[in-house]
């Protein structure tokens, strides 16, 4: 018996082979319908998925045998990887001065084999897709074609593997990054917080304590710390709000009565005689994430009534369905927006209007919130605006 050398590129084979994360794994449909088949169609009792490891030829499938490893010392396909050939074929071993006393035909009368090697794109030999007989053959040209073509259809699906691996790794460091940054606009938000709410209380005390005595232009500075002081604050509620969108989304469905969501909207919102909010559906409920839909329509209906510059604010929310979705159209009597801003309101700090009816700076937060809600909900928003016209903001909940 000659046992296989090991290639000159081992160790780059070797990382090439452990990439794929399958040494040791258990039996897959998906491989055990090739062993299977190519059982069948070379018409030999035993079919092997193997890959070379350090010492041992690992099985991942095994269609046969009762075994899924054996000593690499012994096996063929470790003389199969080294060949330049497609396909190595040994038609009868005990003939063969390499396999005439190895253990596998000794013992396991392992006489007919016919291997091609599980070649990677990057040209590394991982091990071999192989057939066994207990008596010597020989393999149509058809059959050495489906072995060929099947072994292609192995690395296909290892790669297939290595690809959902470096998936789900990019899955877990963006859920990671999610995570920290979210956990960083919390820190900020406490940190920053506290020191805002004191220059704002500071700044009033100090104007009521010494008004009479400040000129105008002081007043005015005093008014512009506390502007700044709320808008800052705005600012820092709005990223936490944003980053903690995807923690709403873990609420269940529920069914919501329109009624209640009307008389939620107008308790929370509807605070002055000047603005008319008025729901038109033919529906009386729905099964939606409540709390979701909630913050969508919070951030629509506020911005319809900061940035209105109308004497009546008039907003109306439009409810239908369909088979798959419930859609909401939040209309208003604003200015309208620009098409030039209307594809870009929807991406974090950007904003249309440079201040609301009450001349404060928005965030640019609060749309961006709404596209991440309506999306992680499976379904989308969009807007249809003409200046002096008004604006309606179309977006969509799945069933």
């Amino acid at each position: 018996m000659i046992s296989p050398l090991f290639p000159t590129n081992e160790k780059q084979r070797q990382k090439a082979v452990e990439k794929y994360q399958l040494l040791d794994t258990l039996s897959e449909e998906s491989y055990d319908n090739i062993t299977s088949l190519m059982s069948y169609i070379c018409e030999v009792p035993i079919s092997l998925i193997t890959l070379l490891d350090y010492d041992r030829n690992f099985l991942k499938s095994h269609f046969g045998v009762p075994f899924n490893e054996s000593p690499r010392e012994i096996s063929f396909c470790g003389h199969a990887i080294n060949i330049n050939s497609e396909i190595m074929t040994v038609h009868d071993a005990r003939e063969d001065k390499r396999f005439h006393d190895n253990p596998l035909v000794a013992e396991h009368n392992a006489i007919f084999y016919a291997g091609v090697p599980l070649v990677d794109p990057d040209g590394f030999k991982l091990g071999t897709l192989c057939v066994y007989d207990v008596k010597p053959r020989v393999l149509t040209n058809a059959q050495e074609d489906a072995l060929k073509a099947m072994a292609k259809q192995v690395v296909s699906l290892f790669e297939e593997r290595f690809k959902n691996i470096q998936l789900q790794k990019l899955q877990d460091e963006l859920q990671k990054r999610n995570s920290d940054l979210e956990r960083f606009a919390g820190v900020v938000s406490h940190d920053l917080k506290s020191p805002l709410a004191q220059i704002r209380m500071l700044t009033q005390l100090i104007e009521e304590e010494i008004k009479d005595t400040l000129s105008e232009e002081t007043l005015q500075y005093l008014e512009y710390i506390k502007s700044s002081s709320d808008s800052l604050r705005g600012y820092i509620d709005g990223i936490l709000k944003f980053y903690k969108a995807d923690q709403v989304l873990k609420k269940e469905k529920e069914n919501l009565a329109i009624a209640v969501l009307d008389q939620e909207i107008q308790n929370i919102l509807n605070s002055e005689k000047k603005i008319k909010i008025e729901f038109q559906t033919a529906m009386t409920s729905m099964f939606v994430n409540k709390a979701g839909l909630m913050q969508i329509l919070l951030n629509l209906v506020s911005n319809a009534i900061k940035y209105n510059d109308k004497l009546q604010t008039e907003i109306t929310i439009s409810i239908t369905e369909n088979e798959d979705f419930y859609q909401f159209v939040v209309s208003d009597n604003g200015p309208g927006i620009s098409i030039d801003y209307q594809e870009s309101i929807f991406e974090l700090f950007t904003t249309a209007q440079k201040t609301d009816r009450n001349g404060n700076a928005g965030t640019g937060i609060g749309l961006a919130t709404v596209k991440k809600v309506a999306k992680n909900l499976g379904g989308d928003v969009r807007v249809s605006s003409k200046v002096g016209l008004g604006s309606e903001f179309i977006f969509t909940l799945a069933k």
